[in-house]
């Protein structure tokens, strides 16, 4: 069985719903293009949430991730799509995303981005 990217984040029933708590995952495999060169740009993705009635499945999360690897955006895009898509699927208390790329040109750059629902 292959196994392809994909833009669906999975969600799973959080057994803890009433209670208030962090989860954090990281990957240090995240890659996508440069629209002005091209070229790839390697970064560590971390994602801290607190999650509400549901959980993120951590393999749809891989292949979400990786589903970007052959798309085009710039840091600052691409870290506040991932935090889009995750509150989408996940409508978690609170989310923050974290993109820190690899130096490229001499300058590294580190992207956050934060979400709080409305009612948390």
């Amino acid at each position: 069985m292959t196994t392809k990217p994909s833009k669906e984040l999975v969600v799973v029933p959080n057994p803890h719903p009433h209670r208030v708590y962090d989860v954090e995952m990281s990957t240090s495999e995240f890659t996508t293009l440069c629209p002005m060169t091209g070229q790839p740009d390697f970064a560590t993705i971390t994602i801290i949430y607190q999650p509400g009635e549901h959980l993120v499945e951590l393999k749809s999360l891989k292949l979400y991730l990786w589903s970007f690897r052959n798309e085009a955006h710039y840091h600052e895009d691409v870290t506040n799509i991932i935090l889009n898509d995750f509150v989408e699927a996940a409508k978690p208390r609170t989310a923050k995303v974290v993109s820190d790329f690899t130096i490229r040109g001499g300058i590294h750059t580190k992207v956050a981005v934060e979400y709080t629902a409305k009612d948390a």
